[in-house]
């Protein structure tokens, strides 16, 4: 039995070897972003973000969309620690309940865009020839408008809501995942175990799925996290012009546009969700500055 136990466990060693160096290139990913204490702070700020818009209905202390025109914009009190809003509405409940929204468009969109993009940039990189040159001459043309107007013809074509901006904003961010993931590419098809692959005949799907995405995918969570922030900011800026999630729902960009009118007597009713935003997408900045440090080899 001991000797059966001892040849097992060296069959599972030598058959498990990929996994074992897997959870070791784990290890040491995560002692490396341990040591950033920048990217640290950035993802306890990003939990601390994530249970405010879980625990919203716990948290705040009003309905954000029942109004008390008899007191509108109240000043900050002991009731209202960040008082009311020009409808009567308490401006900490809307705050907490606009962190759902952001949080929910900015980590969706990225996952469409992520998703959308990474397939086209493989697809182009893998294939070549005239899909290539197809593919990455639409991503070229996106590539061209900044994302704010890019974003902004899709919402015009689209129309307004929280699903259509989650497709507006993803689809303004595929082209970067697609540039970012056509380089890598080419580099790994050549490699010999992909040529490995397709002399033992595997189907494509299974070698773009299972040898070439895995390796390109270390930039690719990079720009995630950092794109996150940027969805974030752009959801916030098609809101402050109109064009995002409407009333009564809360948005940070609409409750900043709606406050940008009071300045002058009641800054707090711009500055905190203008807080909220920041420290927000400072959060993702961090963490995919740190990311970026663990696994991108050009930062190395």
């Amino acid at each position: 039995m001991a000797q059966a136990s001892i040849a097992g466990a060296g069959s599972a060693g030598q058959n498990g070897a990929p996994n074992i160096s897997l959870v070791s290139q784990r290890t040491r990913a995560w002692r490396t972003f341990r040591r950033n204490k920048s990217a640290l702070f950035g993802l306890g700020m990003i939990v601390l973000v994530i249970a405010i818009a879980v625990l919203a209905p716990l948290l705040a202390p009003y309905d954000p969309i029942v109004q008390d025109t008899v007191n509108r914009l109240e000043r900050p009190s002991s009731e209202h620690w960040l008082g009311l809003d020009h409808f009567g509405r308490d401006v900490l409940s809307r705050i907490i309940y606009g962190t759902q929204v952001a949080l929910i468009i900015g980590i969706a969109s990225v996952a469409l865009g992520g998703v959308l993009g990474t397939a086209m940039g493989i697809v182009a990189g893998y294939f070549g020839g005239r899909i290539s040159s197809l593919i990455m001459r639409v991503v070229d043309i996106l590539l061209s408008f900044p994302d704010l107007i890019t974003g902004l013809l899709v919402v015009a074509v689209l129309g307004t809501g929280m699903t259509k901006l989650i497709i507006a904003i993803g689809l303004t961010i595929a082209p970067r995942f697609a540039r970012i993931a056509y380089g890598p590419t080419l580099s790994v098809k050549e490699k010999e175990f992909v040529e490995a692959a397709r002399a033992l005949g595997q189907r494509t799907r299974i070698i773009l799925s299972r040898h070439i995405l895995p390796n390109v995918a270390g930039e690719l969570l990079v720009l995630a996290s950092l794109w996150t922030a940027q969805a974030i900011r752009l959801e916030a800026s098609l809101s402050f012009v109109g064009l995002g999630v409407q009333p009564p729902t809360p948005t940070w960009g609409q409750m900043i546009r709606d406050g940008t009118v009071y300045l002058t007597n009641f800054p707090l009713l711009a500055i905190a969700p203008g807080v909220a935003l920041l420290f927000t997408v400072f959060a993702f900045n961090l963490v995919g500055d740190g990311l970026r440090d663990v696994l991108d080899p050009k930062s190395k």
